[in-house]
């Protein structure tokens, strides 16, 4: 039975960085293997490609045209390769957002997800302030949050914070300031 833990959240969290941070914490709390599945890394020079095809904008992955028409896509591809290897006893950190999964609680659902029915399932949520993940998204200027910085007022709509009483199972990480403690005791939840 394999592990699939899921770190999501909105963007500039700090999913990514928490992901490199966890590995080797799992490892030594479980004595398994961890492998990385970000979803920036596995689709976004595809993506960047298809989204320069579409919208002649390669760094677009935040419109309406990338919403509806490849978001879903870079989900399920992600899901997929997860499944393969989860049925090899593989265990996976999973990296993005995955707000939509979360929303409609897919992610806590093995059958849902298309992943074998005995895969031990966690989902951190990594949360931080609007406006502190928006300086954040700036001081990191990466091309592909250029369309969500230019219509914040749109994209800031999609942000949501769980409810803990409808998302009981959820864990939780505030990564306002970076508290290695806390971390800790939620790597432990999961081992």
């Amino acid at each position: 039975m394999a592990r699939l833990v899921f770190i999501a959240g909105h963007a500039g969290t700090g999913k990514s960085t928490l992901a490199q941070r966890a590995v080797p914490l799992l490892h030594a709390r479980t004595g398994e293997s961890f492998c990385v599945l970000d979803k920036d890394t596995a689709y976004g020079t595809y993506s960047a490609k298809v989204m320069g095809l579409l919208t002649g904008d390669a760094d677009d992955r935040d419109s309406p045209t990338f919403l509806e028409h490849l978001r879903d896509q870079e989900y399920r591809g992600l899901l997929e390769v997860a499944a393969e290897n989860l049925a090899l006893g593989v265990n996976l950190v999973l990296v993005g957002p995955f707000s939509r999964e979360v929303k409609s609680k897919r992610v806590f659902d093995p059958l849902a997800l298309g992943v074998p029915a005995d895969t031990r399932i966690h989902v951190i949520w990594v949360s931080l302030d609007e406006s502190a993940a928006r300086a954040r998204i700036i001081g990191r200027g990466d091309a592909r949050d250029r369309y969500k910085l230019a219509h914040w007022d749109e994209y800031r709509k999609r942000r949501f914070e769980p409810d803990p009483v409808e998302f009981p199972t959820l864990l939780r990480f505030d990564n306002t300031i970076f508290d290695e403690a806390a971390f800790g005791r939620l790597i432990d939840a999961i081992a």
